[in-house]
């Protein structure tokens, strides 16, 4: 790390169960985002400024007017623009040091395949389940961590997954037939910071993992009710049923 380094993340190094060797470990890390809507916008700023050295978008969406009161990274001359393109031209503002590749289309399940190797953790920041599902099953299979959140009226979720553990859950355990009706924020609403505050604590449970500070529980589900201002926690267990992570699976 040079001077400037040093200097402009001193208030992290300080911490005496991050320091130096935290630092050096989010320069080192690799991330992918995938969906730089609000969730995404949101998690890439705090990982870009936090000084996570290498970021991956992907989003296929463009920027609209009613993105703009949550997805507060883009601004309104952006409208239209695509999200990626939109949101590394933020990143870099905030730190040029980042690196970050963009991917302005959904990428297929050998192409995530594909990207997972190169990529030392993924935030989930989508908004439908069925991706939701193709990031888990991919994660799971490349042992990969992953971060995924959600949010939607008043209500949020958070849940991290560290696939190396033994008997370790998967998304898959806690939503089998969850289909995506209802679950479209143009129908049923959100709250601006509800889907913000979840974005922080996506870029907070990934940095925990990326420096080994802290601690991550796999499979820990948070439970926010913002209407509330309520916080609720609960532990996964493996479904034994699960068809992809179970002892005897119907996926592969």
């Amino acid at each position: 790390m040079n001077e400037f380094e040093l200097d402009r993340y001193s208030r992290q190094i300080l911490l005496n169960d991050f320091d130096i060797s935290g630092q050096l470990k989010l320069k080192e890390a690799r991330v992918l985002i995938v969906g730089l809507g609000g969730l995404g916008n949101i998690a890439a700023t705090y990982l870009a400024t936090s000084g996570v050295g290498h970021l991956l978008l992907v989003d296929d969406d463009v920027i609209e007017a009613s993105n703009l009161p949550r997805q507060v990274l883009y601004n309104e001359n952006q409208i239209g623009q695509s999200k990626v393109a939109a949101a590394a031209e933020q990143l870099k503002q905030k730190n040029p040091g980042v690196e970050i590749d963009l991917i302005g289309h959904r990428l297929t399940e050998n192409a995530l395949l594909e990207t997972l190797e190169k990529v030392d953790l993924v935030l989930d920041c989508t908004d439908n389940f069925a991706t939701r599902q193709g990031i888990n099953r991919a994660c799971w299979q490349q042992k990969t961590p992953l971060v995924s959140a959600a949010a939607i009226r008043w209500e949020g979720q958070l849940v991290s997954f560290l696939f190396d553990q033994v008997s370790a859950p998967c998304y898959e355990c806690l939503y089998p037939n969850l289909s995506d009706q209802a679950l479209s924020c143009h129908e049923s609403g959100i709250l601006s910071p509800v889907v913000g505050l979840l974005g922080v604590y996506q870029a907070l449970e990934a940095i925990k993992v990326l420096s080994g500070a802290g601690c991550v529980e796999h499979g820990s589900l948070k439970l926010f009710d913002g209407f509330q201002g309520r916080w609720r926690e609960m532990r996964l267990t493996q479904d034994k049923e699960c068809q992809l992570c179970s002892k005897v699976p119907s996926l592969t």
